[in-house]
């Protein structure tokens, strides 16, 4: 029988196992063997079949329930349009965005009013051919080729900063469909315990029956409990875990901690073929939003290293003011008195150069050292990420494929073996529970390995920038 284990179809081979079974075992002339214990053991196993396919009949009914569900899509929509800290790197990039205007323009100009040489003793500005009144304006002019330096590094740095926020979208969609298949996971996890509990209570009630009726052992009835505590256990662990997988899974949305979050059960399980890992590398390195802020943040160090070198340059201040006179000249000249027009040009000297300009030219270059470092040794980090999710991947979908198709189907067939033996004593309560235990044990990590695989993409897809990962 060709085995392709998903959730339905695991179902209806499980049914078609224990109807196999109960087929044959309804063949069993009970004249032939007049055996109350194999008669009782016949009555024990219709028993825990029964129960079983109730408890398959059960898990298929409550798939048809319509209750709101949250896909990983929506999940992912909803926390990229409410999430704060997205919007906050958004806010960020458009305050910078206003930066390049203001760094590239002159600073403003001064006016000024003054009033000059006037007499002490009466104020009269009649009386001395020097009194007057000044209106002013002057203008700081840095040298040619500052302002559009200045200008071009807040540029770079708006630019990197948008490439921040592209690169904090890739993380929170990375992050929420990461929460997505890890709570999926704990709810088929929770799922499967439920369905083993169930089971377990039957154990336990037949095995008390047999012990009861001299026909069994009382270390079958306490084992059997210990399984069922030990699934208890598990239980309440799980549910904690996916309490706080809901918590984180909501902050990311921006909504209520305690917020109800209903997964769908049922969802793809497609395994795409990854594209080759070199062309992963080509490809983060032109898209990855992180290296490109990167690359944008050399640009912005190589202009401020060459604004620091023009700081050798003086900047110039001009001005020009106005003096207005009252009063005549004094004999033989005569007249009235003209008014005065002066013109300034300061120039600023580099007169410590050695102690500030040179210094802030060393310490520019050792910042652009440092982005290009910094550079290099994210594409490293950048590399490896792509590489570490891919083999997730590859060893997730292998185990995935391997479970759905061949471990699980024969742990299926394994239980309904033994159960077919328990029913002629052929089998052991112990190994009964044990084959149990250990196909429960093989459906967690049939669903962990599809969770895995789903997160593995989730991370290569962030790695690399965008979510062409596939062939």
């Amino acid at each position: 029988m060709n085995w392709i284990f998903g959730r339905g179809v695991r179902l209806a081979s499980t049914t078609l196992l224990l109807s196999d079974v109960v087929a044959r075992t309804s063949s069993i002339n009970l004249t032939t063997v007049a055996n109350p214990t194999v008669h009782f053991c016949k009555n024990l196993f219709f028993f825990i079949a029964s129960s079983l396919l109730l408890a398959t009949n059960s898990i298929q009914a409550s798939e048809q329930i319509n209750s709101p569900q949250l896909t990983v899509s929506a999940a992912v929509n909803g926390a990229i349009l409410d999430n704060p800290n997205l919007a906050a790197m958004q806010a960020r990039y458009q305050a910078l965005a206003e930066i390049p205007s203001q760094a590239g323009t002159l600073p403003d100009p001064m006016i000024n009013f003054n009033g000059m040489n006037f007499p002490t003793d009466n104020f009269d500005r009649d009386q001395e051919a020097m009194t007057q009144l000044q209106i002013g304006f002057s203008q700081t002019l840095p040298f040619p080729g500052k302002l559009s330096l200045k200008a071009e590094a807040a540029e770079f740095d708006a630019l990197a900063a948008g490439h921040t926020v592209e690169e904090a979208r890739l993380q929170l969609v990375r992050n929420v469909k990461t929460k997505w298949w890890q709570l999926y996971f704990m709810d088929r996890a929770l799922e499967i315990v439920d369905i083993n509990q169930t089971l377990l209570r039957q154990f336990i009630t037949v095995a008390k029956t047999k012990y009861e009726t001299g026909q069994g052992l009382q270390q079958d009835v306490l084992l059997a409990q210990l399984e069922l505590s030990k699934l208890i256990d598990q239980k309440i662990q799980l549910q904690a875990v996916r309490r706080n997988q809901i918590i984180q899974l909501n902050i990311l949305m921006d909504k209520s901690a305690n917020s109800i979050v209903l997964l769908p059960d049922k969802v793809s399980k497609i395994m795409p073929k990854l594209v080759d890992e070199n062309v992963l590398y080509r490809l983060a390195e032109s898209t990855r939003p992180r290296l490109k802020q990167m690359e944008t943040q050399i640009d912005a160090a190589q202009s401020r290293l060459d604004l620091a070198k023009r700081d050798y340059y003086p900047d110039f201040q001009v001005g020009v003011t106005y003096g207005d006179r009252t009063g005549n000249n004094p004999s033989p000249r005569g007249g009235a008195r003209s008014d005065f027009l002066s013109v300034m040009v300061g120039v600023k000297v580099p007169l410590y150069a050695g102690r500030k300009q040179s210094k802030a030219v060393l310490q520019k270059h050792s910042e652009l050292q440092k982005n290009r470092y910094a550079l290099l040794d994210e594409k490293g980090l950048v590399m490896g990420a792509i590489s570490t999710a891919v083999t997730d991947y590859h060893r997730a979908k292998q185990q995935f494929s391997l479970y759905g198709s061949g471990i699980v189907p024969q742990a299926q067939q394994t239980v309904a073996s033994m159960l077919a033996g328990y029913q002629v004593n052929e089998v052991d309560f112990l190994n009964l529970v044990r084959s149990q235990m250990t196909l429960f044990n093989y459906e967690l990590q049939y669903w962990k390995a599809l969770s895995d695989a789903k997160q593995a993409l989730a991370r290569l897809e962030a790695a690399v920038g965008e979510e062409s990962v596939y062939e």
